[in-house]
């Protein structure tokens, strides 16, 4: 095994994993509030793609030079608008079905999911989309016989990713939103006789699923330079799986079980075959389920009511 091989593969597979966490952390957030998978939540992140794609053109039409100013304000729209959509299925589509058995609303899911696939593929069209390469170069660990590149891009999604996750922990660990968030998550019904607005928390526990997709649908979307409508199913079951992985339920699992599921993705795809790599990992998923359903940080499951 050559070890610059084994360099860029984990290169690979740590920006990857940055991104499934990122994902990953709107599955967890909602099941841990409500106990609900949100399997409409890849399309999300599907739409802060477009979102991004589009927002990024009209700041360039406006002539807007300087490129952080550009990701910058891009970001901030796609965070907005994505969290829209998020408030907007949790208000019209889960809450009416809050208080029913736990089939329908998963139901629900899979019907949202395909219901925002079609209506981008509808009003955008079944093409693949692209956006051009703004950030390149990069440096290269190594010589003339062996190296391996870490590029500026995997830079800026490693340290956007864990800041994103620093931020998210210290909002609910140290404010009184996540005070409130913890409290709705251990007792729904104590929470309420309390004070605390449940319905409110559930519905800004949405939101920030939503905009950290977007953080994720921008940074992949610079990345990779290309989508289409398709793109949120697959990674959208992947951070699901490092959600499981990690331990639904726990936002530092959530992290976790991306880096991991990246690595071993990447790591899989290198040496063995990328063929299968959407196998392996959920392999990954089916091995997880059946000798630790918890996940590696998370707590046995308790009945939300």
């Amino acid at each position: 095994m050559d070890w610059y091989i084994l360099g860029q593969q984990l290169v690979n597979g740590v920006t990857l994993g940055a991104i499934y966490g990122l994902i990953a952390i709107g599955y967890t957030m909602v099941y841990g509030i409500i106990g609900m998978i949100n399997f409409a939540h890849g399309e999300i992140y599907m739409i802060s793609a477009y979102i991004t794609a589009i927002a990024f053109a009209v700041f360039t039409f406006l002539g807007i030079d300087s490129l952080a100013l550009s990701l910058l304000l891009t970001l901030m729209v796609t965070m907005f608008i994505t969290g829209l959509y998020g408030w907007y299925i949790e208000r019209t589509v889960y809450r009416p079905l809050r208080t029913t058995n736990r089939l329908a609303p998963l139901i629900t899911a899979i019907g949202v999911s395909l219901l925002l696939q079609n209506y981008v593929q509808v009003s955008q069209g079944p093409y693949v989309q692209g956006v051009p390469s703004v950030i390149q170069g990069g440096f290269t660990i190594g010589s003339d016989a062996g190296f391996f590149q870490i590029r500026y891009i995997d830079l800026l999604i490693v340290v956007v990713s864990f800041i994103a996750m620093m931020i998210l922990t210290w909002v609910i660990q140290k404010t009184s939103l996540g005070r409130q968030c913890r409290a709705v998550e251990q007792d729904r019904k104590m929470a309420t006789i309390l004070g605390i607005n449940t319905t409110r928390i559930i519905s800004t526990v949405f939101v920030i699923g939503s905009v950290m997709a977007a953080v994720a649908g921008e940074l992949v979307t610079f990345n990779y330079g290309s989508f289409d409508f398709h793109i949120g199913f697959i990674l959208g079951i992947k951070a699901f799986s490092a959600a499981v992985l990690g331990g639904i339920g726990s936002l530092p699992g959530a992290m976790l079980g991306g880096l991991i599921l990246g690595v071993l993705e990447s790591l899989f795809a290198g040496f063995v075959s990328s063929d299968y790599k959407d196998v392996f990992s959920f392999s990954v998923l089916v091995l997880v389920l059946i000798f630790k359903p918890s996940g590696l940080l998370g707590r046995p499951a308790v009945e939300k009511v």
